[in-house]
């Protein structure tokens, strides 16, 4: 489990396996079968060695995700602990579905989900977008918008974006237990 709290952005250098400079990163405690989430997706360190992580990626994922199949800045978050400060929302890094950014105005920024995702986006409900944890203002079909204040901006990859952009999206996890309990399809 992850909170969508960005611990540091890191690069992706190489692709097989994918080598990640880790930049600030604290790894002094991440270990070989590790969890880290890795512009919002849960990866296995392989190899740790001098600032870097290395993890398999199957084709599958690179299939479902965005952002992991080039080199480039991403996000990074180590794992929860038990005991930890829960600062975003809870986030398992199984990436649902890829959106795209629509456009950006000043702080807020539009994106279009997946029509078999909107369903689980909500007014003042959570969203994660390339392993950030960010909360939902408006909503209209498959569009939503968020506000990135100058903090997340500067500590994330979202200010890369542009219009056209694809970003990992995965939704609130208790919407989607919610809809299961509830037996809707």
């Amino acid at each position: 489990m992850f909170t969508g709290i960005v611990q540091a952005v890191g690069r992706i250098e190489k692709l097989s396996p994918l080598q990640v400079n880790a930049g600030r990163l604290a790894l002094a405690d991440v270990r070989i079968g590790d969890s880290i989430c890795v512009q919002g997706c849960c990866l296995t360190v392989v190899k740790k060695a001098k600032g870097k992580l290395w993890f398999d990626v199957s084709k599958e994922t690179l299939r479902v995700t965005a952002g992991l199949g080039r080199p480039g800045g991403v996000n990074l978050e180590k794992s929860l602990g038990l005991g930890d400060r829960l600062g975003g929302h809870l986030v398992t890094g199984h990436v649902d579905g890829v959106g795209r950014l629509l456009k950006k105005k000043g702080s807020e920024y539009t994106f279009a989900a997946p029509r078999t995702l909107a369903r689980y986006i909500a007014r003042k409900g959570s969203i994660c977008i390339d392993g950030v944890s960010l909360t939902v203002n408006r909503v209209k079909g498959v569009a939503f918008e968020v506000n990135l204040i100058p903090h997340t901006l500067k500590v994330t990859t979202l200010k890369r974006l542009a219009p056209g952009s694809k970003v990992n999206l995965e939704v609130d996890l208790v919407a989607r237990y919610v809809e299961k309990v509830l037996g809707a399809s």
